[in-house]
């Protein structure tokens, strides 16, 4: 018969949030409008439309 802390057993098997090869290594790395090229201002485009997205439900 299992007790209430059954499910800690398999603790070793979870995986991690964050894959090693995502890591950050805590550098910033500074964005050159000059060396962007059209993906680069695409992602750009996308990621301020997200965020005026995300502003205005979090204001309703």
């Amino acid at each position: 018969m299992g007790g209430r802390d059954d499910h800690k057993k398999k603790r070793n098997n979870v995986l991690a949030q964050t894959p090693k090869n995502q890591l950050s290594d805590g550098i910033d790395i500074e964005f050159s409008e000059e060396l962007a090229d059209a993906e680069d201002k695409e992602a750009q485009a996308r990621s301020k439309a997200a965020d005026k997205r995300a502003k205005s439900k979090k204001n309703l």
